[in-house]
């Protein structure tokens, strides 16, 4: 072989070789470029067996870390980390499964990313792809962090109470729409300022104060009233927040207003009054109170409680002394119960002589009220009007005529002694009320036919006809009565029979139309 041979080869062995480098080169670029513009492959992958998450990448289990808890993750979980960049993320596993192979793309414009939905195996696959793998799941979570402050900023915005951020110098770094239209109404001329009634000091080693203000209204004139709060913040700064209370106050007021007229009229009362909230702690009184059962207003005013009150009243003689003292306060515990649902009265008669009506009210919220009431000249009449009709009734007793008065209804309201003994009746005997009907009834038994009984019935048949008038009546043992019929005051009327004398001559039935 010659030297020009070996030269020729030299030069074709150099050629290829360099066509292959070059090839190679040509390739890798092709490759690169082609790589370049083609989506990688997901890192981000879930696998669902129904609705229950049964594998997912270790990216992918953090984000849903992250998004809720632990155990238990599902499809809901899973939307709820993906729904805001995807919204066409269908709202369950079954809807995704139907659907079939589908990529959703974010809703964000310049957002690459895209969701991968298709069935492999009988599971549903859900992958995330991103044109820059490595960072899918940080991307990914500041994204979503990004909406969840967007969503916090315009929630912000739409509370309808004063919201605002303040710098550790105090300035206003960030302020709601309610603080700002309220800054006008405050201070028209500021703008961006700090509200001075909303300027709170947060007391020594507190992170969070709340204190109750005041601003007034300068188109108005009229005040507004807050429940401010100042909360440390981790930056150095704090939060302020304001929240309209004027319903309360005009509550408060209302209120106050009311227990001032209550007060008023408590006081103007000559029932005496106590009311013991639910500690059962005397919570009202009134100055009938302090009258009638004669307690120091300052007693009072400690607010004793309900035993210690019955105690005071025991050692000043202003109840009656109870038999077993050792059981009183048992009782006293009972009478309290009684008074919850409303069913206490007492009549204490006194030693001094005189009565009180003691009667236990419930009250809301537990509480119960205690009535005292001086029923002494009440208690006197009806004495003094059972003494006299006990006189009336032995008087009218001491008559041999027999007497019996009916009201205007028919019912017997007295008789006397003779009657009873005449007519075999005992009235006070019988538990239901004696009619003029079941009078007659009796007095037919006892007595033959004649004329006055169907004029008797007549005349209380007729409330129109009020004249006296007389007739005889003979009883079936021969005895001859003379009858008299009287009215009386208030439609009552008197019916009364006393014996003919014998020494008169025959005896004349003169009814109604005689008399």
């Amino acid at each position: 072989m010659t030297g020009v041979d070996v030269l020729t080869i030299l030069a074709m062995a150099v050629l290829c070789l360099g066509l292959a480098i070059g090839a190679l080169w040509i390739l890798s670029r092709l490759d690169g470029w082609k790589n370049a513009n083609r989506p990688p492959r997901a890192t981000v992958n879930y696998l669902l067996e129904g609705d229950l998450i049964v594998d997912a990448t270790p990216i992918a289990e953090g984000i849903l870390t992250d998004v809720g808890p632990t155990n238990g993750h599902d499809w809901s979980l899973l939307h709820r980390a993906f729904s805001a960049r995807f919204p066409g993320l269908p709202a369950t596993a079954a809807e995704a499964r139907d659907l079939g192979p589908i990529q959703i793309d974010a809703a964000i414009s310049g957002d690459r990313a895209s969701l991968r939905l298709g069935v492999v195996n009988g599971k549903l696959r859900v992958g995330l792809e991103e044109p820059d793998s490595a960072t899918a799941a940080d991307r990914h979570l500041r994204i979503r962090q990004l909406d969840q402050l967007n969503k916090i900023s315009e929630i912000a915005e739409m509370f309808p109470y004063p919201i605002w951020l303040q710098s550790q110098k105090g300035m206003i770094d960030w302020a709601n729409r309610a603080y700002l239209q309220l800054l006008k109404r405050v201070s028209p001329i500021a703008e961006g300022a700090l509200i001075q009634e909303f300027d709170l000091t947060l007391p020594n080693g507190q992170t969070s104060h709340t204190q109750r203000t005041m601003v007034v209204d300068q188109k108005t004139s009229e005040p507004k009233w807050f429940n401010a709060s100042k909360l440390a913040t981790p930056d150095g700064g704090t939060m302020g927040l304001a929240i309209d209370i004027d319903a309360v106050i005009e509550a408060e007021t209302a209120q106050r207003k009311f227990v001032q007229t209550l007060t008023k009229t408590f006081a103007q009362l000559s029932t005496g009054l106590a009311i013991f909230d639910r500690e059962r702690q005397l919570a009202l009184f009134n100055p009938a109170l302090i009258d009638l059962l004669a307690l120091p207003a300052e007693f009072l005013s400690t607010r004793p409680t309900l035993l210690t009150f019955f105690d005071m009243l025991r050692d000043n003689r202003m109840m009656p002394e109870p038999k077993d003292y050792a059981n009183w306060r048992q009782q006293i515990t009972d009478m309290v119960i009684a008074s919850v649902d409303g069913r206490f009265q007492e009549i204490w008669t006194l030693p001094s002589g005189l009565t009180y009506r003691v009667t236990g009210r419930p009250h809301p919220d537990g509480a119960i009220a205690l009535l005292f009431e001086d029923i002494s000249a009440e208690i006197s009449l009806t004495r003094r009007f059972r003494a006299q009709l006990n006189l009336g009734q032995a008087a009218i007793d001491t008559l041999d005529e027999a007497i019996a008065v009916f009201s205007t209804s028919g019912t017997l309201t007295m008789s006397n002694l003779a009657f009873r003994k005449l007519w075999k009746m005992d009235p006070d005997s019988s538990f239901a009320d004696v009619t003029i009907r079941d009078a007659m009834t009796q007095w037919r038994k006892m007595a033959k036919p004649g004329p006055f009984w169907p004029q008797l019935q007549e005349y209380f048949n007729d409330p129109n006809d009020r004249a006296d008038w007389f007739s005889d009546v003979t009883m079936t043992n021969g005895t001859a009565l003379e009858c008299r019929v009287a009215p009386l005051s208030g439609g009552a009327t008197l019916v009364g029979f006393r014996l003919r004398p014998v020494f008169e001559t025959a005896p004349q039935t003169a009814g109604k139309e005689g008399a």
